[in-house]
C-alpha cells in the first residue's frame, strides 16, 4: 500500500507530509490572545484579572517596536477601548 493511500485510510498526514508542509503553529498574535482573555475576564466579572491582563497588553503595545507595525494605531485604539470598558464596568453609575 502506498503512503498516500495509507494517509487517506487513517485520515491524517504521514510524518513525511508533516515535515514538508508544516501547519502554522500559531494563528493569532499574543496581543490578540491577551485582549480576548481580557474580554473574557470582564464577561466573568473578574475585574482584577482583567486589569492585570490590560497592564500586560499595555506593556506589549507601548514598548519600542522592533519592526514597523502597520497595525499600531488599531492596536492602541483597542487598548483605549479596553481601558474604557473596564472603567465603565467598575463605575456603572457613571456610564450614562
Amino acid at each position: 500500500m502506498a503512503e498516500d493511500e495509507f494517509e487517506d485510510l487513517i485520515g491524517r498526514p504521514s510524518l513525511r507530509s508533516a515535515v514538508t508542509a508544516p501547519a502554522p503553529r500559531y494563528t493569532r498574535r499574543l496581543s490578540d490572545k491577551i485582549l480576548i482573555a481580557f474580554h473574557q475576564a470582564c464577561d466573568q466579572s473578574d475585574y482584577d484579572v482583567a486589569e492585570e491582563l490590560l497592564h500586560i497588553l499595555e506593556r506589549m503595545l507601548t514598548r519600542r517596536p522592533v519592526t514597523a507595525d502597520s497595525n499600531r494605531r488599531k492596536n492602541l485604539e483597542s487598548l483605549v477601548a479596553a481601558h474604557e470598558r473596564l472603567w465603565l464596568l467598575r463605575h456603572p453609575e457613571n456610564g450614562d
